[in-house]
C-alpha cells in the first residue's frame, strides 16, 4: 500500500513540475513548447517506468522479507513445541530406570492397617469367610484386633522393545503375607515375602498377538480394558481376600491373547489345577476309600498336602471395548483326579466341572461413577471364589462329585474429587447339597442329616456345611497428597458378613461378623 502512494506522489511531482516549465515558456516559443514537451514528455514517462520498476523491486524486496518473517516465526514456534515435547518426554521417562537398553519401573506401597472382627478369626489382613464361627466356639464369642504391615508391596516391571512393533517385559511383584513357621507375634515379626505375580510377556503388534507365561491373575479375572495384564478390575477394598463373590486367582498359566484393533479380544489360557475338597466326618463308613491328595514333597512345606491334578484348568475369555464401557464372558473346563477300586481293582479316574461368567465395568458418569458387575456358575468352581467354598466332596463309591455354585458381586464408585473416592459393594457365593446316604450313614456335602444341634451352645457339636455367604462392604479412599513425591493416602472400610449354613438335625445356623479397617499408605512411585 505504501509503495503505491510512493508512486502516485512521484507521478504528481512529475506532472507538477511539467505544467510550471510550460506556464513559464514565452508566447514566442509556443511552437518549440509542443516539440519540448513531447520529449519532456517521453522522459518523463522513462523516468517514471524506471520509478516503478524500483518500487515493484523493493515492494517484491518488503513481501520476501515480510515471508521470512513469517517462516521464521514458524521455526521459532516449531522449535518451542519440540522442546516443550522433550521436556515432557524427559519428565515422563525420569519415571523408569534404564539398564542396557531396558527400562525399569519400580512400583509397590508401604501400608499401615488396622483390623478389627466381632468374632475371632485367627486371620490377618486376609479374612477367612468360610470359617467365620458359629457360636460353639469359644474363642468366637470374643472379638479380634491387629495391627498390620504385611500388606505391603513392592514391584518391578522391566520392558524393553525388540523391534518397532515387538516388545518383551518382564514382571514381579510382592508383599509379606507369606505364613512360615518362624512367622510369629510373639517379638519380632518375621513375615516372609510372598510370589504375587512373576511372569513375562511378548507383544507382537501387527499380528495382535499377546503371550503371557509365569504366575499372574487368572484370566476368568474382571479387567477394566481388554485382555491387559496390570489391568486387572479388583474391588478398592483394603481386606486382602478381596469380597465374597468376587471371581479370581493367581497362579502360574500360559496364555496367548489376540486382538482385533484393540477393541476385541479373544484369549486362552491353561492354569495350574489344584482341587478343594470337603470330606463327610463319616466318609470312613462309606465302603470305598478313594486316593485323592497326598502329602506336600520337595519344594513345599510338609504341613500342607497337595490335590492329584494331571491337567490344567483351560479357560477362554472374550472381551470388547466398544466405546462405552467394558464387558467380558469367559469359559472354565477343569478335570478333577482320583484313585479308588471300582470294582475291578484300584485304578484313576477323572471327572470333569467348570463353569461361565461374565462380567462388565461401566462408566456410569465418565470420570465420577464407576459401576462393576461380575457373575460365574458352574460345577466345581469354589476355589475361584474369595469365601473358598469346596470344590467337590464324594460318592459313597468313591468317585469326585462337583458341588454346584454361583457366585456374584456388584458395586459402585463414587469419584467424589480428585482425591476422594468411596465405594459400595454386595457380593454372595452360594453352594447347592451334594448330598448322599450309604446304609443309612450320611455323606457328601450339606447332608441334612448331619448333626447341626450343638451350633449355638459353647463347646457343642456343630457341623455346619456352608451353603452361602453374602456380604455388603462400605469404604473410602482419600489421597491427601499427591505431588512430586509420590501419594499417600488413608482409607477404611465397613463390612458385615454372613454365614449361613444347610438344614441339619437342629437346625441352620448362622455366623455373623462385623469387620473395620483402616489402611495407611504411601506410594512413592
Amino acid at each position: 500500500m505504501r509503495s503505491k502512494l510512493l508512486t502516485v506522489a512521484i507521478a504528481a511531482g512529475l506532472g507538477v513540475t511539467s505544467f510550471s516549465a510550460l506556464a513559464a515558456t514565452p508566447k514566442s516559443q509556443q511552437p518549440a513548447r509542443v516539440t519540448v514537451d513531447a520529449a519532456t514528455l517521453q522522459q518523463l514517462q522513462a523516468q517514471l517506468a524506471a520509478l516503478q520498476a524500483k518500487v515493484s523491486e523493493l515492494e517484491s524486496k518488503q513481501e520476501a522479507q515480510a515471508d521470512a518473517q513469517v517462516e521464521t516465526a514458524k521455526a521459532v514456534n516449531d522449535v518451542q513445541v519440540q522442546a516443550s515435547d522433550a521436556v515432557a518426554a524427559t519428565k515422563k521417562s525420569s519415571d523408569k530406570l534404564s539398564y542396557k537398553g531396558v527400562n525399569l519401573t519400580l512400583g509397590g506401597f508401604l501400608a499401615a492397617e488396622t483390623i478389627y472382627r466381632t468374632h475371632q478369626e485367627g486371620a490377618d489382613i486376609a479374612s477367612n469367610y468360610n470359617a467365620i464361627p458359629y457360636k460353639n466356639s469359644s474363642v468366637g464369642r470374643m472379638s479380634e484386633g491387629r495391627f498390620s504391615a504385611r500388606q505391603s508391596r513392592v514391584s518391578l516391571l522391566a520392558q524393553g522393545d525388540i523391534s518397532p512393533d515387538t516388545h518383551v517385559a518382564g514382571y514381579i511383584e510382592a508383599d509379606f503375607l507369606g505364613g512360615a513357621q518362624t512367622a510369629n507375634q510373639n517379638e519380632s515379626n518375621s513375615f516372609n515375602p510372598r510370589e504375587r505375580n512373576v511372569y513375562m510377556t511378548v507383544d507382537w503388534d501387527k499380528p495382535g498377538l499377546h503371550l503371557l507365561a509365569g504366575q499372574n491373575w487368572s484370566l476368568l479375572t474382571l479387567n477394566s480394558k481388554g485382555i491387559i495384564p496390570r489391568n486387572e478390575a479388583a474391588p478398592p477394598q483394603i481386606d486382602a481376600q478381596y469380597l465374597p463373590g468376587f471371581s479370581w486367582a493367581r497362579q502360574t498359566q500360559i496364555r496367548l491373547v489376540k486382538d482385533f484393533g484393540k477393541e476385541y479380544w479373544l484369549g486362552v489360557s491353561l492354569e495350574n489345577p489344584q482341587t478343594t475338597f470337603y470330606v463327610s466326618p463319616n466318609q470312613s463308613k462309606a465302603p470305598v476309600t478313594s486316593i485323592y491328595n497326598t502329602a506336600a514333597g520337595s519344594g513345599y512345606d510338609s504341613a500342607n498336602t497337595l490335590s492329584l491334578n494331571h491337567i490344567p484348568d483351560v479357560i477362554v475369555k472374550f472381551a470388547a471395548d466398544p466405546g462405552f464401557g467394558h464387558y467380558e464372558i469367559f469359559g472354565l473346563g477343569r478335570a478333577f483326579y482320583n484313585r479308588y477300586n471300582s470294582g475291578s481293582g484300584n485304578s484313576n479316574h477323572n471327572v470333569y466341572g467348570g463353569g461361565f461368567g461374565v462380567g462388565m465395568l461401566l462408566p456410569l458418569v465418565d470420570k465420577v461413577l464407576d459401576f462393576q458387575f461380575s457373575g460365574m456358575q458352574g460345577r466345581g468352581i469354589g476355589r475361584y471364589g474369595s469365601a473358598q467354598l469346596p470344590d467337590v466332596t464324594f460318592k459313597p463309591n468313591g468317585a469326585i462329585s462337583p458341588i454346584k455354585e454361583n457366585m456374584l458381586l456388584a458395586g459402585l464408585t463414587l469419584h467424589a474429587s480428585h482425591d476422594f473416592d468411596i465405594y459400595g459393594f454386595a457380593g454372595r457365593e452360594r453352594e447347592q447339597k451334594q448330598d448322599y446316604t450309604y446304609n443309612g450313614v450320611a455323606l457328601g456335602y450339606g447332608n441334612k442329616a448331619y448333626n447341626n444341634a450343638g451350633c449355638d451352645i459353647e463347646g457343642g457339636t456343630c457341623v455346619g456345611n456352608t451353603k452361602q455367604i453374602w456380604q455388603g462392604t462400605l469404604g473410602f479412599w482419600w489421597k491427601f497428597y499427591q505431588g512430586k513425591f509420590g501419594k499417600a493416602q488413608f482409607g477404611a472400610q465397613y463390612s458385615h458378613t454372613v454365614r449361613e449354613a444347610f438344614e441339619g438335625v437342629g437346625g441352620s445356623p448362622k455366623a455373623k461378623e462385623d469387620m473395620f479397617f483402616t489402611s495407611f499408605r504411601y506410594y512413592p512411585f
